[in-house]
């Protein structure tokens, strides 16, 4: 591959993607999680991509799928979700779709580093030396924290969206010009999918609490469910929740109606 470079018009906007990625969890919620942050974090993009109201609302709304990764690598998805965005504005043949489907690609996996270096490792070396220095009595304590936190984190946050917008489009140039865009596309989708699912298992938690009683032997459902099918009720739900959304349900309804299910499965014995 050639040397990543970034051309000189484009370093402005990666400023602008840099800063605008410390607005990832400025508005987190558990249905939508950080896209909201997300969304406001790629408007330097599409306002500069996209000239009429109508395509920038539509890459707005985009961008507002569910989306959850560490803070503080998802400015290299930014980076990367920016160089899409630039190719389907210039592209009438671009898959749109594709934007979603490598933003939930990368977002797993990035989480799995980004959490196991920030949370798991950096923060608790800098958490160790900032506490060995206020034990001892020492007023920079916090500071010497914050310091051995934040330097990595703003270095990984800046070259990372750097990296991922100037990788983002080098691929896509030649992707384009070998003309495998459609199987990139259709492989991220693929991926997308699978991540969006190991979401559901992992996130949505139901078991069943019913015992058949047969003679003197005790019965425990959940515990053939999982030998036939594991994590087959929480699926259902999943799909009967999704069901509700195509209905028209705003997630609230759904939310409520959740909690009612689970109240009085609790009381009548079923979960």
């Amino acid at each position: 591959m050639n040397k990543i470079l970034i051309k000189s018009e484009d370093k402005k906007l990666v400023n602008e993607l840099f800063w605008n990625s410390f607005l990832l969890e400025a508005s987190y919620n558990y249905e939508r999680q950080q896209a909201l942050g997300f969304c406001v974090g790629m408007w330097p993009a599409i306002k500069r991509f996209y000239k009429t109201k109508d395509e920038q609302a539509k890459a707005l709304v985009r961008h507002m799928a569910i989306y959850n990764t560490t803070p503080h690598v998802s400015s290299a998805i930014a980076g990367v979700a920016a160089a899409m965005e630039k190719e389907a504005s210039l592209n009438q043949d671009f898959d749109i779709n594709t934007i979603n489907s490598v933003k939930v690609g990368l977002m797993g996996p990035l989480a799995g580093i980004g959490d196991s270096f920030f949370w798991g490792t950096i923060r608790i070396i800098a958490a160790g030396i900032g506490i060995s220095l206020a034990q001892q009595g020492s007023p920079i304590a916090p500071l010497v924290f914050l310091l051995l936190f934040n330097i990595p984190h703003i270095l990984v946050r800046y070259f990372g969206c750097k990296f991922g917008y100037a990788f983002g489009t080098n691929l896509l140039s030649n992707l384009n010009s070998n003309g495998i865009i459609q199987t990139i596309s259709k492989g991220a989708t693929i991926v997308g999918l699978m991540v969006i699912g190991a979401m559901s298992a992992s996130m949505v938690s139901m078991s069943s609490s019913i015992i058949f009683k047969i003679g003197e032997t005790d019965f425990a459902l959940q515990k053939y469910l999982d030998q036939i099918f594991p994590l087959l009720l929480p699926l259902c739900y999943t799909l009967f929740m999704l069901w509700l959304l195509k209905k028209g349900l705003k997630s609230s309804h759904i939310l409520f109606i959740t909690i009612i299910i689970g109240i009085l499965g609790h009381t009548v014995g079923i979960f």
